[in-house]
């Protein structure tokens, strides 16, 4: 109890300072780590309020219990309510789950309470990876992905201004640990606009009693501010350190909150992927703020987009919206990150592009004849896609349309996502069967 509360001392007492937080985080996890857990009977609530036994696939093998219980929910690491920090108020879950949902009576489902971050193998090809089930909690997961790798070969080596890939199957377990602490606590940092932090964490015992319109879900009743374990926890560390008002005035007329329904499970908004890219809810991709409509007409309400370059970029490529003609632009300063590295959802699943050359969008010469690396997530991908790109030998052109055959092995969702940033790049997989 003693180092907790020290712990708690020195978060509050803690500068604007990005690197003192990670360091701070790091600490957290360490000492996470060193005590023993409370090992009672987990259960995970399903949908219909029900309980079931543990799921098998949140067991980590080859890991230490770190990256198991501390980053799995609902077998989350709870704290004793006397620990510190600021109990949930009955008013503060509302807003929060109206922020989140719209409403006060949806909760997150089976799938999104499983959801938690897991590494692939130590000192393996894929040891920089976590691995994303499917599910609306993948597009965080690939959020963070981003930043693990933007800390590996950036940060960290920041001497270079080309990195060599090979440092990615050299990560070790407390490299995973450290990777980790510094991109949650980057992303909440932006979001805190860089002056402060919030981080929340699952204690034993409710907080409040829920009122009569406020569906209980068993878990958001129960956790305090100062601590992160778990996607859904990070996201709500996310809401926190951004604040309620904040986030609301982020917002416009065309959303009101951060998920949606689809297909039977919420899936992240644009205005939720923007918040963990740049620090900001605008619910738009491009540049700016909108004032007029097409025709020149002043908008009732302006529309809010992206103001500044983040470090993470973001492209987007639907076929379905393509065949519609409704594919929406994305605007420069998502396409064109601070650093070479991408967040891309395509068809609806997310994934990451990214190149170990920090000059690669400084200089455009660079541009002619260079590779990008794709990992998307699944457990099935085995090995990084290595795909090499050409815009300036010769062009690509997609030919006939009515040509026969699968349009995704034409055209791969891959190559398009890529063309939406590089138009008419030629594309070699390097011996790799296109796949997505």
């Amino acid at each position: 109890m003693g180092e907790y509360q020290e712990l708690l001392n020195t978060i509050r007492d803690l500068q604007p300072s990005r690197l003192s937080y990670i360091e701070i985080l790091q600490k957290e996890v360490q000492r996470s780590q060193d005590r023993p857990l409370e090992r009672g009977k987990p259960e995970e609530d399903g949908e219909d309020g029900t309980s079931r036994p543990p799921s098998s696939s949140q067991q980590c093998r080859g890991h230490p219990p770190l990256l198991t219980a501390p980053y799995s929910i609902p077998r989350a690491l709870a704290v004793p309510p006397g620990l510190g920090g600021l109990a949930v108020s009955p008013e503060l879950a509302v807003d929060l789950r109206k922020v989140l949902f719209g409403n006060t009576f949806h909760t997150f489902n089976y799938e999104w309470k499983r959801s938690f971050f897991k590494f692939r193998e130590p000192y393996s090809d894929l040891s920089y990876a976590l691995e994303a089930e499917r599910g609306g909690a993948r597009a965080i997961q690939m959020v963070v992905q981003a930043n693990i790798v933007k800390y590996l070969l950036f940060t960290r080596n920041t001497g270079s201004d080309c990195c060599h890939t090979q440092s990615l199957s050299e990560v070790g377990e407390k490299e995973q640990e450290r990777a980790l602490a510094a991109a949650l606590a980057d992303i909440l940092w932006t979001a805190g606009e860089e002056q402060n932090a919030t981080v929340s964490l699952v204690t034993s015992e409710y907080s409040f009693t829920p009122h009569l319109d406020y569906k209980l879900d068993n878990f958001t009743e129960r956790f305090k501010e100062e601590g992160s374990h778990g996607v859904i926890l990070f996201l709500y560390s996310l809401i926190f350190s951004r604040t309620i008002d904040r986030l609301r005035e982020d917002l416009d007329s065309t959303t009101s909150h951060l998920l949606h329904l689809s297909l039977g499970n919420f899936v992240c908004r644009q205005a939720l992927l923007n918040l963990l890219l740049t620090g900001r809810a605008s619910p738009n991709m491009f540049n700016g703020t909108l004032q007029y409509n097409e025709q020149g007409e002043p908008l009732d309400k302006p529309l809010h987009g992206v103001l500044s370059r983040s470090d993470v970029g973001y492209l987007y490529w639907s076929r379905e919206q393509v065949e519609h003609s409704k594919l929406p632009m994305v605007g420069s300063m998502l396409k064109t990150p601070k650093l070479p590295i991408w967040v891309c959802s395509i068809n609806g699943t997310y994934s990451i592009l990214f190149s170990p050359n920090r000059s690669l969008l400084s200089d455009w010469k660079m541009e002619h004849l260079f590779d990008l690396y794709f990992y998307n997530g699944q457990p099935s991908q085995k090995s990084t896609a290595l795909l090499t790109i050409d815009t300036h030998s010769h062009h690509w052109e997609m030919g006939h349309r009515d040509a026969q055959g699968d349009p995704e092995k034409r055209f791969p969702s891959v190559e398009m996502t890529i063309r939406t940033k590089w138009e008419g790049a030629a594309i070699e997989w390097n011996g790799t069967v296109p796949f997505f």
